[in-house]
């Protein structure tokens, strides 16, 4: 049964904790996770939570309870993850485009560490050499995702290592001696095409003699979740399928099998956050009448910056007449959430609900127009937790150093 928090629950807590408000429901995250393991119950794989998507505290210490392990793209979310209990070997640093000096301090707190440039093996090599087992990240040169701005593999991607420049990689690997123990592509986010995580394989196989101490074949993420009704969300029981067969097709050097690795973010906590606003004003205009709620792109960037879709439901008048609207916010800019969207009835002081907003909402956010962050709720067994405080006006000057 999937795991939903009605509309009228949503409307309590927001009524509890105010609006704008972010809310979490864990047992929703536990499906989604579950939802992987049964369909590679037959394989060696294990999945580590891309927590760039949401790294609420509370979050983190609810997904290591439930088995997943984590995959991080700084070195502030590694401290993280071992503040909310991940053993170090449950904890994947990915870098990119890093100073050397992260991945120096991530040695020393002894996670799985994943390099994305010549110029880092290079130095690592030089300061570590065969001492410190490293992964690698690769450039595959593949084009996926569902917008440019999050597809990283293809062949004018700041991400990886071009895969054309093997050569250059088997050269530090040899000069140093090192133990490159995983290949690690990440394509894009929003993949629905199963075959462009195959695609993916069959580059890495092509590349795997070159390396004799590789353990795991890391395919990255990018999961799509469906946002609105029709659409397509990635096959993971196929992809489960198709994983297999490539893998049972392709013959390992030394017959060693390797573990099959994926980063699942948005997949995980997409559809366990929503987002409640409060409409302040209507505004009839010849163009288009205008929702404005008490919030922007400061709290939720992904309709601006993505072009994302979100649900979004009037639960003070889930019954009213229906009308077209554009939902928008209330900073500066232009924060269109919703263009020519029908909605039941809006008035001045509805509750308004933002579907999906688990994923690279508040993580995202900012205090643009020096407006507050908003808070965030966790609903698990039924009870709901305010796990992140609304901001305050002192909050706003935090770590400033008034001179004047």
């Amino acid at each position: 049964m999937s795991q939903h928090l009605s509309p009228d629950y949503l409307s309590k807590l927001a009524t509890d904790f105010g609006t704008p408000l972010y809310v979490y429901h864990a047992e929703k995250i536990k499906e989604q996770y579950e939802k992987l393991t049964t369909a590679f119950k037959n394989s060696n794989t294990v999945f580590f939570y891309a927590c760039k998507a949401l790294t609420n505290i509370n979050i983190l210490k609810y997904i290591c309870s439930i088995g997943a392990n984590v995959d991080c793209s700084s070195i502030n979310e590694v401290k993280l993850a071992l503040h909310a209990g991940f053993p170090n070997t449950r904890i994947l640093y990915t870098s990119n485009g890093i100073a050397f000096s992260e991945i120096e301090e991530a040695v020393s707190l002894g996670v799985i560490i994943n390099i994305d440039s010549i110029s880092n093996l290079e130095k690592f090599g030089a300061k570590y050499g065969n001492t410190y087992p490293v992964g690698l990240r690769l450039r595959p040169n593949i084009m996926a995702g569902g917008n440019l701005k999050i597809s990283t593999g293809h062949d004018k991607s700041k991400f990886g290592i071009p895969v054309d420049q093997i050569n250059l990689i088997a050269d530090v690997v040899n000069k140093y001696d090192l133990r490159i123990s995983d290949l690690h592509i990440h394509t894009g986010s929003e993949i629905k095409d199963v075959e462009v995580f195959v695609k993916g394989i069959e580059v890495l196989f092509s590349l795997i003699p070159h390396f004799r101490h590789l353990e795991f074949i890391d395919l990255g993420g990018g999961f799509k979740v469906p946002y609105k009704e029709g659409d397509v969300s990635t096959d993971i029981d196929l992809l489960a399928e198709k994983v297999q067969e490539a893998f049972a097709s392709h013959a390992i050097p030394g017959g060693k099998p390797l573990q099959v690795w994926f980063e699942p973010g948005k997949f995980l906590v997409s559809e366990c956050g929503y987002l409640v606003t409060q409409v302040n004003v209507i505004k009839e205009t010849n163009a288009a009448t205008f929702v404005s709620v008490n919030s922007g792109f400061n709290h939720l960037i992904r309709p601006m910056f993505y072009d994302s879709y979100h649900h979004i439901v009037n639960i003070s008048n889930p019954n009213g007449a229906e009308r077209k609207y554009a939902v928008v916010g209330n900073i500066c800019e232009t924060d269109t959430f919703a263009w020519d969207r029908t909605l039941n009835e809006v008035r001045e002081g509805d509750l308004l609900l933002f579907y999906n907003a688990g994923a690279y909402g508040f993580e995202m956010s900012s205090n643009f127009n020096s407006r507050y962050k908003p808070a965030e709720v966790m609903v698990i067994n039924g009870e709901a937790h305010l796990i992140r405080k609304r901001d305050q006006f002192e909050d706003l000057l935090r770590n400033q150093i008034e001179v004047l």
